[in-house]
């Protein structure tokens, strides 16, 4: 097994100007296990990994790779191997963009034909970058991340221009990782991409923790709810208190509410016996997709609250 450190994020914060890119986040990624970083375009994720890798200077708080920020560890690309926005220079081949890159991480070339025959590679090694689709760019982005064998593996959005067989294969790959030990942090803004790839998710919108815990913990929260609108919002609000209901507002600005746990047959009897006219009245869907998004605009909705 590898002996890999954890990454560990404290009350990490960005400010460009006026904007709040990443407000105090903290969370911790364990090793072993394979950790989806999730979020809308827009939430905040690369520019959290672009400061856990040093690109990035934190406003606020800290990212350390086990008990050291990353710029500080002897040779960083040898613990953290990263695919980060890749750039390549399109007239280098494969190989000889990792033999390029190779010693800045202390590896040997014979390592480079390695990594290539490890992502797919093996046969384009001779083929310029520059005729490379988007997924042969991300396999090659991998073998970079790959070639000093870190102990800790930081992807953002690797399957963006994978097709299902690239995608099954990016999996496989992911959990022998996390088998061996390893610590490894997948971004991506769609849950259906690592839902069937990894053990922990954290969540973030808007540039804030919306969630964390395991992918059970996430599955947990599946549980039934209720879009519902109503001529008479307070009428409604009090109706669904009173049956001890929770309900949060959504939709258009905040016109509708979500009832948690509630199937909508229910809250429309309890609507019916209340009197109460409805204009919209919607069972919305459990499985792991709709948490992922049902949490993301929770905090929209909050964050307009706060403004």
């Amino acid at each position: 097994m590898i002996d890999a450190p954890p990454l560990v994020l404290e009350g990490l914060g960005k400010r460009f100007g006026a904007v709040q890119a990443v407000e105090d986040l903290s969370f911790t990624v364990a090793p072993g296990r394979v950790t989806g970083f999730l979020g809308p375009n827009g939430s905040g994720k690369t520019t959290t990994l672009r400061m856990l890798l040093g690109l990035t200077r934190p406003t606020t708080g800290r990212a350390l790779v086990g008990d050291s920020a990353y710029a500080d560890l002897a040779v960083p690309g040898a613990v953290v191997g990263a695919a980060l926005e890749p750039g390549f220079h399109p007239g280098r081949t494969a190989l000889g963009h990792l033999e390029a890159y190779a010693p800045q991480v202390g590896a040997h070339r014979a390592r480079c034909r390695e990594v290539l025959v490890m992502v797919g590679l093996d046969e384009s090694a001779d083929r310029r970058v520059g005729g490379f689709s988007l997924g042969m760019r991300q396999r090659l982005g991998l073998a970079t991340a790959l070639l000093a064998d870190p102990p800790v593996l930081v992807l953002d959005e690797p399957a963006n221009g994978l097709d299902p067989e690239g995608i099954k294969w990016l999996r496989g790959l992911l959990r022998h990782f996390a088998a061996e030990g390893r610590t490894v942090l997948v971004s991506s803004h769609v849950l259906g991409e690592v839902q069937h790839t990894v053990d922990d998710v954290v969540v973030i919108a808007h540039g804030r923790l919306v969630h964390a815990s395991t992918l059970e913990g996430l599955a947990e929260l599946a549980e039934a709810r209720t879009y519902v609108e109503s001529a008479d919002p307070e009428g409604l609000a009090a109706a669904l208190a009173s049956a001890g209901w929770d309900a949060e507002p959504s939709g258009p600005q905040g016109r509708g509410l979500v009832v948690s746990g509630v199937p909508a047959a229910q809250v429309g009897a309890l609507a019916h016996a209340a009197g109460l006219e409805l204009h919209q009245l919607t069972s919305q869907g459990t499985d792991l997709e709709d948490v992922f998004f049902h949490l993301v605009e929770q905090a929209g909705t909050r964050q307009e609250v706060v403004a």
